[in-house]
């Protein structure tokens, strides 16, 4: 961080919104927006309770808002964010926690594009899509028998009962619940 750096203490609360042309440093909590034209950084004990803005995020704590980068945004491990996650470079480490979207690109919220001259320079060649190869003919597909298959004529054919394997997601594992006393005993009486 720079010269010109504000921090927020681990013992401070703040409530209200926060803006400069600081970087700043989280450690405490900030129920408030943070709108800055430096860097921001949520330590690991820190939370902000609204949207983050600023060049580069650096985050290891809790934020509860949108984060908007500038440059970049990073979520380092340990790090819990619940809104969407904005700039045009984002890194998510292993261990971060995302609820939200995540839009990279240009800073304008559209996602990067190369440019006419660079779509130019590209040989006429590499811009060309080669058809795809001729499919050889289709095999006959064993039947295969389908948990929980519906039965319908499209499935009873061999070939239609694999592809809709291959769709159909599997069942859900459920744990054997253990029965009461007093249950076993009522379904014995029946």
């Amino acid at each position: 961080m720079a010269a010109n750096e504000s921090i927020i203490g681990r013992t401070t609360r703040v409530r209200g919104r926060v803006t400069g042309a600081v970087d700043l440093l989280v450690l405490g909590f900030v129920d408030g927006e943070i709108v800055v034209s430096g860097d921001v950084t949520v330590d690991a004990h820190g939370l902000v309770g609204a949207s983050v803005q600023g060049r580069r995020l650096v985050v290891r704590g809790a934020v509860k808002g949108d984060l908007v980068g500038e440059e970049a945004v990073v979520l380092e491990d340990g790090a819990r964010v619940v809104g969407d996650v904005r700039a045009p470079r984002v890194a998510i480490a292993a261990g971060a926690l995302v609820r939200g979207y995540v839009e990279t690109g240009e800073g304008n919220g559209a996602p990067a594009r190369a440019s006419r001259s660079e779509a130019a320079a590209r040989p006429a060649a590499q811009a060309r899509v080669a058809p795809p190869p001729p499919k050889p003919a289709a095999k006959p597909v064993p039947a295969v028998h389908v948990a929980g298959g519906g039965g319908s004529s499209a499935n009873n054919s061999g070939h239609g009962r694999a592809a809709a394997a291959a769709r159909r997601p599997p069942p859900p594992v459920v744990p054997a619940l253990k029965k009461a006393k007093g249950q076993i005993a009522k379904k014995k009486e029946r």
